[in-house]
């Protein structure tokens, strides 16, 4: 039988003869956001990134296929809800989802509480031709900038 083993740490912390400006001169309060911002535009993945004000930041060409939301360059610099997509519930008759419901979703549940959240969502895209009703899988994990939550970054997998 085999035995598997965890074990969990404290994260390594700057020696302490450091001075605090130099660690701040080091640390670029943009650096991983801007980072996963360009790694998500170029990923062959679904992917979403989302900063805390929940304006796209970045997003992959597959995502946008996927959720059928156009190209990236038309929906980067937009806000997630309210324009984009419209989130549905899952009864037969699709119903919008309400504001309660909406704040669950994983992308927005990642930047509320600052963990991994998974969840799957129907969505329909919200533009003049309509399109198809996509179900999908999202797993968001929060992007933290010092310490702070910065924004989400939810893989998206079509069920």
């Amino acid at each position: 039988m085999a035995h598997v083993e965890l074990s969990l740490s404290e994260a390594p912390l700057p020696p302490a003869n450091l001075p605090p400006a130099s660690m701040q001169a080091e640390a670029d309060p943009d650096d991983s956001f801007t980072r996963w911002s360009a790694t998500v535009s170029q990923a062959a993945e679904p992917c979403l990134l989302i900063d805390f004000q929940m304006i796209i930041a970045a997003v992959s060409d597959s995502c946008c296929q996927l959720l059928g939301l156009g190209r990236p360059v038309d929906v980067v610099d937009r806000p997630l809800l309210g324009g984009e997509l419209r989130l549905l519930d899952f009864t037969a008759a699709r119903a919008e989802l309400t504001e309660q419901e909406i704040d669950k979703i994983p992308p927005l549940l990642a930047l509320a509480s600052g963990r991994l959240a998974r969840g799957l969502l129907r969505v329909r895209p919200n533009t003049p031709a309509g399109g198809a009703d996509a179900t999908v899988d999202a797993i968001s994990t929060p992007i933290l900038e010092q310490g702070l939550v910065a924004g989400s970054l939810t893989f998206f997998a079509k069920i």
